[in-house]
């Protein structure tokens, strides 16, 4: 089993990768069939594996390479996003 995984890993492409990460997000293939259970569990876990490897500019709720979790700040996510922080200033003169 652990030799069949890691061929599938081996052979996954970027645009399998993404095709499987947009089926879980939205539990449908592309031809709009809708994922069972075991397929959205499965995809997931290829998903989160393929990140350990290969996500090297991890974004908020993915795994990053070596296999953390990354969870980013309110503060981190407005930087990325080029949000200014709201600051309220009042003229006392």
């Amino acid at each position: 089993m652990k030799q069949e995984l890691e061929a599938m890993l081996a052979a996954m492409t970027p645009e399998v990768y993404e095709r499987l990460a947009t089926a879980v997000e939205i539990g449908k293939w592309p031809d709009g069939v809708a994922l069972t259970q075991e397929q959205r569990d499965n995809c997931l876990q290829l998903v989160m594996l393929w990140q350990a490897r290969h996500n090297d500019d991890p974004q908020h709720m993915t795994i990053g390479k070596g296999g953390e979790m990354v969870m980013k700040s309110k503060k981190q996510l407005k930087e990325e996003f080029g949000i200014e922080p709201e600051v309220t200033r009042i003229n006392l003169h």
